[in-house]
């Protein structure tokens, strides 16, 4: 079953049970799905920016 699938049984199960507020929350719901399964999960962190050695001492410092 593809996301787009599931989406429009869900809408169709949530209007036969008169419930038609939860077709915007569904239609998030699939959208984010979708991105997910999309990303990409293989990135390597090393190359990712990430905070400096010297600003995680200072914030340890600033817990004492």
């Amino acid at each position: 079953m593809t996301v787009g699938e599931w989406l429009e049984w869900a809408k169709a199960d949530a209007l036969k049970r008169g419930l038609p507020e939860m077709v915007a929350p569904l239609e998030g719901l699939a959208q984010a799905t979708e991105r997910l399964r999309a990303a990409d999960w293989n990135d390597d962190p090393s190359t990712q920016p990430g905070p400096d050695q010297a600003s995680r001492r200072a914030g340890a410092d600033d817990n004492r």
